[in-house]
């Protein structure tokens, strides 16, 4: 099977809408990022990121395909004339390698999201079940197992839930805020924390929620509420894991239905991008 087969296939098997509109071609981030889609397919690796060293391993398990749900060259969009036009030498040597290897990345960021179906036929946000799964949360989501951002878990404190995160998620470390003695039981999947976060400060004050298992965090909004909330004696913190940690466990559940999707038997793996943060503590 053609890689541009499986690409339509995989397609095909998510739902395909983005907020209540069909995925338009043209402008969704789902395209092949690198490579000649037009050659057959040898094996499927899945990733978050097609770093350095995912490219490397992928081309010694003799896969040409790797689907990932980041972009490839640093930069929304993926556009490269920027770096071609400098000759940024990072780029070049990324470009050699996949050129050496003859893989092929496709992103694939807005269909997964889009849904995977479910047993029932509905469907779910297939990176964040990925994540429910690889955790054992999904008998605590709660609210809505379509878009499985809240749970409600066995109590635990803060420094328990980052210790089992660490070792689920094989991570360097976690950042807390809040007192990691906390008791958590809600636990709340915010999407990116840039900036303005009075609706995610509401819903915590409004729910009670516990920790907010972040993404990115910046200093500023969410991340001050959460400390003066604690130092009140309130049972809340955070813990910062990292965007591509965080939705890893996604592009790992991808290969236990990913047979299913393209229906062929073309060998399908795993390769963690990998926690790029390392941390010096005093």
């Amino acid at each position: 099977m053609q890689i541009q087969k499986v690409i339509d296939k995989l397609k095909a098997y998510h739902k395909g809408e983005w907020e209540g509109k069909q995925i338009d071609e043209e402008t969704t981030r789902d395209k092949v990022l690198y490579g000649n889609p037009y050659q057959e397919c040898t094996g499927i690796v899945t990733t978050c990121w097609a770093t350095i060293d995912v490219i490397k391993k992928a081309a010694l398990q003799g896969a040409n395909l790797i689907i990932a749900h980041e972009a490839l060259f640093w930069n929304h969009g993926d556009h490269t004339d920027w770096l071609q036009e400098e000759e940024n030498s990072t780029f070049l040597a990324k470009k050699k390698l996949l050129d050496e290897t003859g893989i092929v990345v496709w992103r694939n960021h807005d269909y997964i999201h889009s849904g995977i179906p479910l047993k029932d036929g509905s469907f779910t946000d297939g990176i964040f079940y990925g994540v429910a799964s690889k955790l054992g949360w999904i008998p605590y989501i709660t609210k809505d197992v379509h878009n499985p951002l809240s749970f409600t878990i066995p109590k635990t404190t803060v420094q328990e839930l980052a210790d089992f995160l660490i070792q689920r998620l094989r991570l360097n470390g976690v950042k807390i805020i809040g007192n990691k003695n906390s008791i958590v039981e809600r636990v709340r999947i915010p999407f990116h924390v840039l900036g303005d976060a009075r609706d995610t400060i509401q819903e915590a004050d409004r729910e009670d929620i516990n920790c907010f298992l972040t993404m990115e965090i910046v200093d500023f909004t969410l991340a001050e509420y959460i400390r003066d909330s604690s130092m009140l004696g309130m049972d809340r913190a955070i813990i910062g894991m990292g965007h591509f940690n965080l939705e890893e466990p996604g592009m790992e559940y991808m290969t236990t239905y990913l047979p299913a999707a393209i229906q062929a038997d073309i060998p399908c793996s795993y390769i963690q991008s990998g926690d790029m943060y390392a941390y010096i503590t005093k």
